[in-house]
């Protein structure tokens, strides 16, 4: 009867086996299932989204690749709109919009929370260039240090004269 003592017999060292194996087994398709699912992808699992699409997404944050994945799939035959656009211009990697301009058939593109060119421009623009529809013209429109900005960070003039370079008033 030590066959089926599931404590402490031949049972138990097969049980105990057969458990270590199902768990294995369970562990796999638990690693499959999520990086199968954009969303809870993880690093070096999205290089395989980002294999079939044109480029992988510029940004070093996890949940902004994921996201940018996301709207590079979402790229169709009808994406002209400036809605489609917008959903899908984060493709980019970096958080940017879309809007129709005054001249005809031209779109401009903004890079809202960056003041002046972001990182890696040039990357940048050759990926909206592969966004945006080949027929449309493109104008980048880029955010300056304002005039609220300065009166935001400095409580009067006596404290925006102790800045002696561009880069301490604009606090980068």
């Amino acid at each position: 009867m030590r066959l089926y003592d599931l404590d402490t017999g031949y049972g138990a060292v097969e049980l105990e086996v057969l458990g270590e194996y199902m768990d294995a087994l369970c562990a796999d398709a638990e690693h499959a299932e999520r990086e199968s699912i954009l969303t809870t992808a993880e690093d070096d699992d999205l290089d395989g989204w980002g294999s079939i699409l044109a480029f992988y997404p510029v940004s070093d944050n996890l949940a902004a690749v994921r996201t940018a994945l996301a709207a590079l799939i979402r790229i169709d035959g009808g994406s002209f709109t400036e809605r489609a656009l917008n959903a899908t211009i984060s493709g980019v990697g970096l958080a940017a919009t879309v809007k129709e301009s005054t001249l005809p058939q031209t779109v401009e593109i903004s890079f809202p929370g960056v003041k002046g060119t972001p990182d890696n421009f040039a990357t940048i623009q050759a990926r909206v260039e592969l966004i945006i529809p080949c027929h449309l013209n493109i104008v980048y429109v880029f955010r300056v240090f304002t005039w609220a900005d300065l009166e935001a960070k400095f409580k009067n003039w006596v404290e925006l004269e102790t800045v002696r370079t561009w880069e301490g008033l604009e606090g980068q």
